[in-house]
């Protein structure tokens, strides 16, 4: 880049994005995208460094499966990978990976996706092996039974339209173990995609009493509530669900003062054979990556006051979701590798199926307009995309 010019006026240089849930779908479900698709889709929400879960199509249980993902991400030279290892093999819940011979393969941490362990002596057994080797286990807190199969939260909304309904207590159920496992293991436990205002009280009270513990939210999950399923748009079926408007309220002031440590886009691209069915029938998920920054930026116009919003908004998806993750990402500092994010916070664009570069065009934003445009994605000193 050295004998290369970018024209920056008017626009704002931060760190490139990091975004802590982004489903790549590979291998095991091209058809859905592909890494190539979802790598450009990353460069063009000026995301340049991300986390995979791993409910990929084999699980990625296995050192092979993790070294292929991370050498296809590396020869497609865009965004860097970070997959996220099984914590049980093959997501099941019963028998723990070789966490050790997963992270020598490229694994930055331990997931279970969506599954949950029904069995707290696994889930107790795989945070002690974490904690002796100082890995990190990555959480979603639900509770195996209650709420299974549910596909709305449990309220008035979801009784009106007939919805089978998924409780907050799933959520806070599940957070109430997880607490106990820590304090009995001292395990470092990352909370994925908190959604309800009880489960922040609970994070809040733990942080306070000095449990290593973070936790993120999903962005669509800082703006939306489940009056927004409407008239059953699958677009709004997601997992976690929305859920109700004091839910919403309270994510966004856990975002305000750091609960919450980091926004993530919670990318799962899903296509219209999958998408465009009745509500409960529909698969959970929506594209994000493209949409990462400017629902940071909405966030911070439209909830935080005072001349530091915008550093607040840009930190939760840069340095605290680096941090989080344990990455040498997020920042600008001589010497630093040189991961760019550069966008025009005057823009504001229609969230379309042309504007939208991953295979998934589904989001419950469809027809929003949204702040904040990316123009140029700069990835380890070279310019990986100019809009």
């Amino acid at each position: 880049l050295a004998d290369h010019t970018i024209d920056a006026s008017g626009l704002i240089i931060c760190p490139g994005l990091v975004d802590l849930s982004a489903r790549l779908r590979e291998p095991g479900y091209e058809y859905k995208a592909t890494l190539e698709s979802e790598l450009q889709s990353a460069l063009a929400g000026g995301v340049t460094s991300l986390l995979c879960p791993p409910d990929t199509d084999p699980v990625l249980d296995e050192p092979g499966l993790v070294e292929m993902l991370v050498h296809r991400a590396r020869i497609l030279n865009q965004s860097h990978v970070y997959p996220l290892g099984a914590l049980t093999v093959g997501l099941k819940g019963r028998e723990l990976t070789e966490m050790a011979e997963l992270t020598e393969a490229g694994c930055v941490g331990f997931s279970q996706a969506e599954q949950t362990i029904e069995d707290s002596t696994v889930l107790m057994r795989a945070m002690q092996y974490a904690q002796t080797f100082g890995y990190t286990v990555w959480l979603r807190p639900q509770d195996p039974h209650l709420g299974k199969g549910g596909t709305a939260h449990s309220g008035p909304l979801a009784s009106r339209l007939g919805l089978s309904g998924v409780p907050v207590i799933s959520e806070t159920i599940a957070l109430h173990t997880i607490f106990e496992l820590m304090r009995t293991t001292g395990a470092r436990i990352h909370l994925c995609r908190l959604s309800s205002a009880a489960g922040i009280a609970l994070v809040r009270a733990a942080k306070a009493e000095g449990l290593p513990v973070s936790c993120d939210v999903g962005a669509h999950h800082v703006h939306l509530t489940d009056n927004d399923i409407g008239f059953f748009d699958s677009n709004a079926r997601l997992s976690p669900p929305l859920r109700s408007q004091r839910d919403r309220d309270a994510i966004r002031e856990a975002l305000n003062d750091g609960t919450i440590d980091a926004i993530c886009s919670d990318h799962t691209p899903v296509d219209d054979d999958e998408k465009l069915l009745p509500f409960g029938e529909a698969s959970p998920g929506a594209t994000g990556l493209e949409l990462l920054l400017s629902l940071a930026l909405k966030w911070a116009d439209e909830h935080l006051s005072g001349k530091d919003k915008l550093s607040i908004a840009l930190a939760r998806i840069t340095c605290d979701a680096a941090r989080v993750a344990g990455l040498s990402a997020g920042g600008l500092s001589i010497g630093s590798q040189a991961d760019v994010c550069i966008f025009d916070p005057a823009i504001r664009w229609q969230v379309n199926d042309s504007a939208i570069v991953s295979q998934g065009k589904h989001t419950p934003f469809l027809g929003y307009e949204l702040p904040g445009q990316v123009r140029y994605t700069i990835v380890s000193g070279r310019l990986a995309y100019t809009r």
